[in-house]
């Protein structure tokens, strides 16, 4: 940690202001210099000089007094663990405790934006393609991140992000079983359970759109496929109709997956619902997540919650992952009340190390100083990767292919 450079500053009264810039002036007329302002202009300058400085000076000491608050925090917190400076407001350790009687390895980076607005906290997929799996060094390496974790849980077959993922405020995929998500703002953080608002309409019909570019559950929905799907929207298993939807009109209606227009969609539905739409039709089309997450410009879920107002709250039920409290190698992600993320990987599945339950993992994040938190994908997916090194949180050599990744970088 290293405080800003001491900058010397001298300050005087208006009144002291004033009579300098008489001096100056005098002091120019008697050299034969050309003054073409007066004593009062002059002195009006460095006025504003002055207090253009005593500004800078007064952001200095506030700069000086958050990075002096971070940096107890810190030895709080780790004590004589080695610190990784990653960058100015990133930092990274890991430490080995025992927890319920085990040894647990865990890999901890924090992110303080407030001491360097130039941070940018952002979700990235592998590829270009929602289908499609990377490693986590090719990720960050492409989006020049200084700091990677693994993301949202996805279709292990083809990559396809499973949950809600907003990226720049585009929703790329929307959120299964209304599953908790992390919102990542240009100053804070927000949390909470995510739900998918969507509704088609003509002059004649209405119909509720359940969700937006995420495999189809149960034969029932209303699915919108954007370019991000892909080219085509996908194939059904059952009689369905494939509507493509371009300037708030129908232009091609089919029993079988249509291409996705360009600025457009396609939304698939079974044969039923789609009777009252015709080609032709002018139509319109909204979504939206909810709640609506204010000043959020990215959300990366998983599920379920780990902390809520500080206090442990897992409910595995409700977001049905009942299937996952286990002991395994884990990620998460979280933030302090004064909006220091923090992301953690614990070990597992190795020589040494078992994982963490969800309850050890929230401990954990509580413990660290945490106000809110929320387990990430895991298992064979928890991987982290710290300035050109790749932590591997379970026993798979050199990491395993992933969906997408939260980076972290400088603003591009």
């Amino acid at each position: 940690m290293y405080a800003p450079a001491e900058q010397k500053l001298y300050f005087c009264s208006e009144k002291t202001v004033i009579k300098l810039g008489i001096l100056i002036t005098a002091i120019a007329v008697f050299s034969g210099q050309n003054m073409s302002i007066s004593a009062y202009e002059t002195g009006t300058v460095l006025k504003g000089y002055v207090q253009e400085n005593t500004i800078l000076k007064e952001q200095n000491d506030a700069l000086f007094l958050l990075q002096n608050k971070w940096n107890e925090s810190i030895k709080k917190k780790y004590g004589k663990n080695y610190i990784k400076k990653l960058d100015n407001g990133i930092i990274y350790t890991s430490m080995i405790k025992t927890v319920n009687s085990r040894k647990v390895k865990i890999n901890i980076s924090e992110i303080n934006r407030k001491l360097n607005p130039e941070i940018e906290i952002i979700p990235q997929l592998s590829s270009n393609n929602l289908h499609s799996k990377s490693k986590i060094r090719n990720i960050a390496i492409q989006n020049k991140a200084i700091l990677a974790v693994n993301g949202t849980y996805f279709k292990q077959n083809t990559g396809t992000p499973l949950g809600t993922l907003v990226i720049d405020k585009e929703i790329i995929t929307g959120p299964i079983y209304e599953r908790v998500g992390l919102g990542i703002g240009d100053n804070g953080f927000s949390t909470a359970r995510i739900a998918f608002n969507g509704r088609l309409k003509n002059k004649n019909k209405e119909i509720k759109i359940d969700n937006i570019n995420q495999p189809r559950m149960l034969f029932s929905q209303v699915l919108i496929y954007t370019n991000k799907w892909g080219v085509k929207s996908p194939v059904t298993n059952k009689p369905s109709k494939h509507l493509a939807i371009k300037e708030n009109k129908i232009i091609a209606m089919s029993d079988y997956p249509l291409i996705i227009p360009e600025g457009g969609y396609v939304i698939s539905m079974p044969k039923e619902k789609a009777q009252g739409f015709k080609l032709g039709d002018k139509v319109s089309v909204n979504y939206e997540l909810t709640p609506n997450l204010e000043n959020v410009n990215h959300i990366i879920s998983g599920g379920p919650y780990l902390l809520k107002s500080g206090e442990i709250y897992i409910d595995t039920k409700n977001e049905k992952l009942t299937a996952i409290t286990g002991r395994n190698p884990r990620t998460a992600i979280g933030y302090t009340k004064d909006n220091v993320m923090i992301i953690v990987t614990v070990d597992g599945r190795k020589e040494g190390f078992s994982g963490v339950t969800l309850n050890e993992l929230a401990k954990i994040m509580k413990d660290l100083g945490c106000w809110e938190a929320i387990n990430l994908d895991g298992g064979s997916s928890t991987v982290m990767y710290v300035n050109g090194s790749t932590i591997s949180g379970s026993n798979i050599k050199g990491s395993a292919m992933i969906s997408n990744a939260l980076t972290v970088r400088k603003k591009v």
